[in-house]
């Protein structure tokens, strides 16, 4: 008679057995990371000291390096190398008059470098304002107006399109050599300007464009010959121009009936 089958296990039924921990290995990486992470912090607490230098760059004329240099401590007030707001010391900077761009950079160990760049003034707005060279009024109450900028003036909000009219004449003007000293435009939407020889250009309110066109065209030479004569130019003609004339020109041009070109 045959004894009973063994109870033997499938393979496929075997209890999984889990690996032996290595806990000596285990605390060495444990201690390794903590190594790590103090190591980090010293790092970090070395350099996040206070800033005590502040470089300051650029070419100045209108802004003091020492203005800028206060406006920088001020807003640093104490803070580290690492956890000082760039973002807001540039701010800060901003602020100042005639300043149009910054740039701030930590210098290791314990400073800064600040470079600014200044606002250029391609005109003045009204009497006492600023135009940079992007139609931009910077500043509206400038005491110290260059005297060479040119005069320009428009409807409140109009500072931008007056000063690219401006600049994009200017150029031509100036290649022609005449030197334009003011630009106007009135409530009506009419245009017109003065040149440094005396005589007003005006353009009106419709083609603009093209009426300027005609005027380099047509009546700059005439403009360049008799200035001292010449009081305007109305460009406001579909066929031509009319000339404003002065003292004795203007006499002799009543007794031959005026001059229309």
């Amino acid at each position: 008679m045959f004894g009973r089958p063994k109870n033997r296990r499938r393979p496929s039924e075997a209890r999984p057995r889990l690996p032996a921990t290595n806990w000596r290995s285990l605390g060495l990486w444990v201690l390794a990371l903590a190594g790590m992470a103090a190591a980090g912090c010293a790092v970090s607490w070395a350099f996040d000291q206070p800033i005590e230098t502040v470089a300051v760059e650029g070419r100045f004329q209108r802004v003091a390096p020492v203005d800028v240099e206060r406006v920088v401590k001020e807003k640093v007030h104490g803070a580290g190398l690492l956890s000082v707001d760039l973002a807001a010391v540039r701010r800060a900077i901003h602020t100042l008059p005639w300043v149009d761009a910054v740039s701030v950079q930590r210098a290791w160990p314990r400073g800064l470098n600040v470079l600014v760049i200044e606002q250029t003034a391609a005109a003045r707005w009204g009497e006492r304002g600023l135009l940079n060279t992007r139609g931009e009024l910077f500043d509206s109450d400038e005491r110290h107006i260059p005297p060479e900028l040119a005069q320009l003036t428009g409807p409140e909000g109009k500072e931008s399109l007056v000063a690219q009219r401006y600049l994009a004449a200017e150029g031509r003007l100036s290649q022609a050599g005449l030197r334009l000293t003011a630009m106007r435009l009135d409530a009506r939407g009419a245009w017109e300007f003065d040149l440094a020889n005396g005589v007003t250009v005006r353009l009106g309110r419709r083609q603009v464009d093209e009426r300027f066109e005609k005027f380099m065209n047509t009546a700059l030479k005439l403009v360049t010959q008799r200035a001292e004569d010449i009081a305007y130019v109305d460009m406001r003609y579909t066929n031509g121009f009319a000339i404003g004339w002065r003292g004795a020109a203007a006499r002799a041009a009543g007794r031959d009936g005026g001059h229309d070109a």
